[in-house]
């Protein structure tokens, strides 16, 4: 009698492990539990955790909450202005509501995939090229919209869209490199003009203080000279000042009182005069002579003293 009963106990111990093992679900912390009982929905979500239902009876079917990244594949159109590109993007989204994500969509991830294909499509056909490169946030908000619109009924949350790469024909780069090349030979042409300018307003000033001044002309003159005869691989050729020219022409005229006309004489005191006029003239003619060696002298000191200078 004890036997029967240990083997009843042993026997009923072994169906209750086995239905255990059987019925037993696990649900992790990132998924949750649906339970259909002969094919219809029961009961609530199941948390995560251990979870019992009724074999051959009940099914569990486990949805995954966590955020999903499914990359768009490209997608070719024409642009708003014309222009052929290839566009391709990245969605991340999540389920919300696990219920609907089974019961309402028959493969939500599938639909999620075309639904942003087609939206891409609109998005391309809708937008200008310069849009496309340079106003991204704004398409990828109006994106994020159409996509999330229809899948607020299956359960399913868009958390963002990014646009990833925007695909352009290589005539297309090489016109809007040429563009781009325009413009800043166009900014460094108004950027040299500006320079210019504003250099002949300091020339002007610079000319005019020099004409108050004839002689800083020639200190600058000299300040060239020497910045010049620096380089000692080069050639200087100095013109002479026409300053210096105009100091020997004045040393060579003659004195203004031996151009006057006096009186005819007679014939008497013609000749006197011609001897005394012969001996003056002679000595007026040895002191300019010797005025104009002194001038040539000094001329030729104060062009060694500029050789001097420029040497140094």
């Amino acid at each position: 009698m004890v036997e029967e009963v240990v083997g009843v106990v042993a026997a009923v111990g072994a169906g209750a492990l086995v239905y255990l093992a059987a019925a037993a679900r696990v649900v992790k912390q990132y998924e949750r539990g649906l339970v259909f009982r002969l094919g219809r929905l029961h009961g609530d979500v199941r948390r995560p955790g251990f979870n019992l239902i009724v074999p051959g009876v009940e099914r569990l079917r486990k949805v995954n909450m966590q955020i999903v990244t499914m990359p768009v594949p490209a997608q070719e159109g024409i642009s708003r202005d014309n222009v052929t590109v290839r566009v391709d993007a990245v969605v991340y989204f999540k389920v919300v509501d696990p219920s609907a994500a089974i019961v309402n969509v028959e493969d939500y991830r599938f639909a999620v995939s075309q639904m942003a294909q087609t939206s891409l499509r609109s998005i391309i056909g809708k937008s200008e090229l310069d849009d496309l490169l340079s106003n991204r946030e704004k398409l990828n908000q109006g994106l994020e919209l159409m996509i999330d619109s229809p899948a607020v009924e299956w359960g399913v949350t868009i958390d963002r869209v990014e646009i990833k790469d925007v695909s352009l024909p290589d005539t297309m780069k090489r016109s809007m490199a040429r563009q781009a090349e325009a413009d800043r030979e166009r900014r460094a042409r108004l950027i040299n003009a500006d320079a210019e300018y504003q250099a002949s307003k300091k020339l002007a000033q610079a000319a005019r203080q020099m004409a108050d001044t004839p002689s800083a002309l020639q200190l600058r003159l000299l300040q060239t000279v020497m910045a010049v005869a620096a380089e000692k691989n080069s050639t200087l050729v100095l013109p002479i000042p026409v300053e210096l020219l105009r100091f020997l022409e004045r040393g060579a005229q003659p004195p203004a009182g031996s151009s006057g006309h006096a009186e005819s004489p007679g014939p008497a005191e013609s000749s006197g005069q011609a001897e005394s006029s012969g001996h003056a003239g002679t000595a007026d003619r040895a002191e300019i002579t010797e005025r104009a060696v002194d001038r040539t002298d000094q001329a030729g000191d104060a062009m060694e003293k500029l050789r001097r200078a420029v040497e140094q």
